[in-house]
């Protein structure tokens, strides 16, 4: 099994920006990919951003050059560096981790609030 925990939801001003972070741990060897979904009240989850171990990365085009996904593998973390915040971003954030045996775990998600 893999604990994912999520950080570092909020609300924000349009234009503003946040910073998510997760962390994995318990079996974490074979993690091939992290990324950050986002579900809005009535939607569909959504891709958001994808890195891969060796740090190719996916963005959504929504997000493309305002987002920015970073990985530190020594701590199998991910973050989620959301600059220009507008408030169509607003959503519950949600952090996955793919093994390369294809099991996925999800965190419990983080709320993101953009609106003055």
């Amino acid at each position: 099994q893999v604990q994912v925990v999520e950080s570092g939801g909020g609300l924000v001003q349009p234009g503003g920006f946040l910073r998510l972070s997760c962390a994995a741990s318990g079996s974490i060897f074979g993690i091939s990919a992290m990324g950050w979904y986002r579900q809005a009240p009535g939607e569909q989850r959504e891709l958001v951003a994808l890195i891969y171990r060796r740090g190719n990365t996916n963005y959504a085009d929504s997000v493309k050059g305002r987002f920015t996904i970073s990985r530190d593998n020594a701590k199998n973390t991910v973050y989620l560096r959301m600059n220009n915040l507008k408030p169509e971003d607003t959503a519950v954030y949600y952090c996955n981790v793919i093994k390369t045996d294809g099991d996925a775990y999800w965190g419990q998600g983080t709320q993101v609030t953009v609106s003055s």
